[in-house]
């Protein structure tokens, strides 16, 4: 019973292969990478720069095909070939660009003269109560002009905007970095009541650690495209001896220094011939499928 509701409402990653640029000197950043995040979660992706955070969230918001249908599922469907998925809003993707969806030519950016009210109270079919406690929350001036704020203040519109409609899995890439610590904490903690109340999942990829011990009840450890680690917050051995999240975070990073790093493939005939390569599916910087 629990494996068909995490099917059905979960994240799950089979086997997946992606890389931007397959050759000698660039080996895959995934390679038979596998995960489960189960509905309701608060999961932590953390990782080193360049690890594959952001690729990896990237590919589960559909921006990316990588196998077939199967090898990515998020709430039962195909993160990529499911639009209906992005367009109902039941997957939402919070990352650094400050941009908007335009029908099928996927995102432009946003740059010019707008207000806070002309971009918020232009998304259609938002619930008036969730956007007035949304622009309470993040401390919104809707007088705010977009060209003249500052980057937390833009952020906070981005975000606004981004939660207008209630999601059923959230994937976050750092959106709280430009925020003030007062804000941050309150925007957490209506993340844990949409986890608590509404069964919502999320994603959420971090290198601030202030308060997420008691926020999260999940996390994912990816080192060079491999995930290291996949637990519950509260089965992590070492928060045993250490409430301190961001201590065993920095000791796990500093270990991965002293590690050999991920050798190149060879391009042999043998490579040539793998299934990753002779894919229809193979993603590279000359051919990739994205959107």
């Amino acid at each position: 019973m629990a494996k068909e509701r995490e099917s059905e409402n979960g994240i799950i990653v089979k086997a997946m292969q992606f890389s931007y640029e397959y050759s000698e000197k660039e080996p895959p950043l995934f390679t038979d990478f596998n995960l489960n995040v189960s509905p309701g979660s608060r999961c932590l992706l953390l990782g080193a720069n360049g690890s594959g955070k952001t690729t990896l969230l990237k590919i589960l918001a559909g921006k990316h095909m990588v196998g077939g249908r199967d090898v990515v599922r998020v709430l039962n469907g195909s993160a990529f070939h499911d639009t209906k998925l992005v367009c109902s809003g039941d997957l939402a993707y919070l990352g650094g660009s400050w941009s908007k969806n335009v029908s099928s030519a996927g995102d432009i950016p946003l740059q010019g003269d707008f207000s806070a009210e002309h971009m918020i109270f232009g998304v259609e079919g938002t619930d008036p109560d969730r956007r007035d406690k949304l622009i309470d929350l993040l401390d919104i001036d809707l007088n705010w002009r977009m060209h003249k704020v500052s980057d937390g203040q833009r952020r906070r519109v981005q975000i606004c905007l981004g939660l207008l409609h209630p999601y059923k899995v959230l994937l976050l890439d750092e959106v709280t970095v430009d925020l003030d610590v007062v804000t941050r904490m309150d925007l957490l903690d209506f993340f844990r009541e949409e986890c608590e109340q509404r069964e919502s999942t999320i994603v959420y990829a971090t290198h601030i650690f202030d308060g997420l011990e008691t926020w999260a009840t999940h996390l994912a450890y990816i080192q060079e495209g491999e995930l290291r680690r996949a637990e519950k917050l509260s089965d992590v051995s070492e928060l045993k001896s250490s409430t301190n999240l961001l201590s065993i975070v920095e000791s796990w990073l500093r270990a991965e220094t002293k590690l050999e790093k991920k050798k190149p493939v060879h391009n042999d005939s043998h490579t040539q011939n793998t299934s990753f390569v002779s894919s229809p599916f193979f993603s590279s910087r000359h051919m990739a499928y994205y959107r």
